[in-house]
């Protein structure tokens, strides 16, 4: 019993140490990244508004996208998945990047993919005030409803495909090193298989998805689709429409379709990330030797 106790009481230690560690190095990176800037993380809260002036002027004005309040329907996507790039980016390089570290301090390896997330999750809780305090000024107000409540699972299949695919490149990129230069391609791909910039119903009755009605299920295969839609509908709403006659911007106006497809896409995102864990616990007992 009293081995059991001791045990347990070990488990407790060391995860309160990784917890402490992980939040150390989160505010150290937030500390670098501002440091020596007067206006420090103020700067996190423009980012989004230049973004929403920037978007409308070139996508609702200049390129006439079509779409009502096209910064708001834009930024309820691009946040989210300005969250996944930049945690994966950041954490691409979290290991070879802390070299150093690794070589020289024992410590829990598993903290440095999740530094990058915890980094970028925090501006990104920062930029949903900042979206949401703007739409509330301006009288947006499609999300003060029950489909804001979409966003939390959204949120959540989001965190947990950006915490997959930030373990499995933290751990390829330390033995092979052009998995770097891979992230770069696939994520710049990866956005514009989203609709981000576009709407789902701009595509949905054209070209291959009218021939082949089943690409449509495969399209929502990529979780970050579904994510896209579903904070866009949980934010944007879906009383918008564009065109003559009028084309509904969002795909659905109820709840279930976007519950549907944020269940498709759980799927490959916890298959992600039970591949990103296996292949960074396998491949840290080399990190050492490999950096």
């Amino acid at each position: 019993m009293a081995a059991t106790t001791s045990a347990d009481e070990r488990a407790r230690a060391q995860r309160r140490v990784r917890w402490e560690l992980l939040l150390g190095l989160i505010r150290k990176d937030l500390k670098i990244k501002y440091q020596g800037s007067a206006l420090g993380f103020v700067w996190s809260l423009i980012n989004p508004l230049v973004l929403l002036a920037v978007y409308t002027f070139v996508f609702q004005i200049v390129l006439r996208a079509g779409i009502p309040k096209f910064g708001f329907f834009l930024l309820a996507a691009l946040l989210p998945w300005t969250f996944l790039s930049g945690s994966v980016t950041f954490a691409t390089d979290s290991v070879v990047g802390n070299a150093g570290l690794v070589r020289k301090v024992p410590f829990p390896l598993s903290v440095l993919p999740m530094t990058a997330v915890g980094f970028n999750l925090t501006h990104f809780g920062l930029q949903m005030l900042v979206l949401l305090a703007v739409m509330l000024i301006t009288g947006f107000t499609s999300f003060l409803g029950a489909q804001v409540l979409l966003a939390i699972p959204a949120i959540a299949v989001a965190i947990i495909l950006t915490v997959g695919l930030s373990y499995l490149v933290a751990g390829l990129n330390v033995r092979y090193r052009d998995t770097k230069h891979l992230v770069e391609i696939v994520l710049m791909a990866g956005f514009w298989a989203c609709p981000i910039v576009y709407s789902v119903s701009q595509i949905s009755d054209k070209g291959p998805f009218v021939r082949w009605p089943w690409l449509v299920d495969v399209y929502y295969l990529n979780p970050m689709a579904g994510v896209s839609v579903s904070m866009q509908r949980a934010l944007y709403g879906a009383g918008h429409t564009y065109g003559s006659p009028p084309t509904p911007v969002l795909p659905d106006p109820g709840y279930l379709f976007y519950v549907e497809k944020l269940a498709v896409g759980a799927i490959p995102s916890l298959l992600i990330l039970v591949l990103g864990l296996y292949v960074y616990h396998r491949m840290s007992a080399d990190f050492a030797e490999e950096l």
